[in-house]
């Protein structure tokens, strides 16, 4: 983790606002997870690789920052 500001400002998370970041993520994740094992499979690999994650994201139109 980084720090994202430079402020010493403290702030509160409500319960229900944590929850639906975490329920994104874990969306986003598995769907990026299901899709870099689709492209492991069609390279004929059983085992995904950081390229695979590069070329969905590429796909995706997402940026890739991963070298």
């Amino acid at each position: 983790m980084y720090q994202v500001s430079n402020t010493n400002e403290t702030f509160r998370w409500q319960s229900n606002a944590v929850a639906a970041l975490q329920e994104a993520a874990e969306v986003y994740l598995t769907c990026l997870f299901e899709d870099t094992n689709l492209a492991a499979i069609h390279a004929k690999r059983v085992t995904i690789m950081p390229r695979d994650i590069q070329l969905v994201r590429r796909i995706r139109g997402e940026t890739v920052t991963m070298r």
